[in-house]
């Protein structure tokens, strides 16, 4: 669950049978997972929403739902192998945290995990499972709604695509140039990782454009932070 909207993912027997996004501002958006025929015996939630927002869900779900058990994952200071670099594990957005530890079970060399989404995460995890540190940076959207909000001569109604070239208008050098920022991060967060060079993961909702904006380098891997929440409810024996 982000700030804006939240996606969601059913299994059943191991297999994912329906998946979708609702929006928190939208509540109609809701109706396609509460619609869902299959009454679930667990709801596991990664969260960086509002107190106030994860309840309103909850209430929700539980209406639908009473007999589900209900489990917010939270950042930790030590998942399995993988070990958190902060002096306040808690402090960690759990979607960084869930990241990392689905990408943990796609490699364990050591990886690069960029999840391209509101914000623009990068996060080092040597190979032992150490949290080397990481970056967060404004997303694609943002960095155009912050530009848009405090410049008043900089509008546009066309909408070009993402892209590394020159702007060649005012709506190509802003896309453009937040391509450019959004690419050279990732490439200057690869840089100071330095040696040995690091596997590269992507996911997150941009993360298919960024990865095509460095050329296809590293992997998509986009239900990282499904899969490393299921990882965490098996850790924690799926409370």
């Amino acid at each position: 669950m982000g700030n804006s909207s939240a996606k969601w993912r059913l299994k059943v027997g191991g297999e994912i049978v329906s998946r979708g996004e609702f929006r928190h501002t939208a509540p109609e958006t809701m109706e396609v997972l509460l619609a869902q025929p299959v009454e679930p015996a667990h709801i596991w939630i990664a969260s960086v929403s509002s107190e106030a927002t994860e309840d309103a869900v909850r209430r929700r779900l539980q209406q639908r739902w009473p007999h589900a058990k209900f489990w917010f994952a939270r950042s930790e200071a030590r998942s399995g192998d993988l070990v958190n670099s902060y002096t306040q594990p808690l402090r960690m957005g759990v979607d960084r945290w869930l990241a990392m530890l689905g990408a943990r079970e796609h490699s364990r060399q050591r990886l690069v995990v960029v999840d391209a989404g509101s914000a623009l995460t990068i996060d080092v995890v040597a190979a032992d499972g150490r949290h080397e540190g990481g970056y967060i940076i404004p997303g694609a959207a943002l960095m155009e709604r912050a530009l848009l909000l405090d410049t008043d001569r900089v509008r546009f109604a066309e909408q070009p695509v993402y892209a590394l070239a020159p702007g060649q208008s005012t709506a190509e050098a802003v896309r453009h140039g937040i391509a450019l920022s959004q690419a050279g991060s990732v490439l200057l967060a690869l840089r100071e990782a330095g040696d040995p060079a690091p596997e590269l993961l992507f996911c997150g909702g941009a993360g298919e454009t960024l990865q095509a904006l460095l050329g296809g380098v590293g992997k998509l891997r986009p239900d990282l932070v499904f899969e490393g929440l299921e990882v965490l409810a098996g850790l924690r024996g799926g409370e």
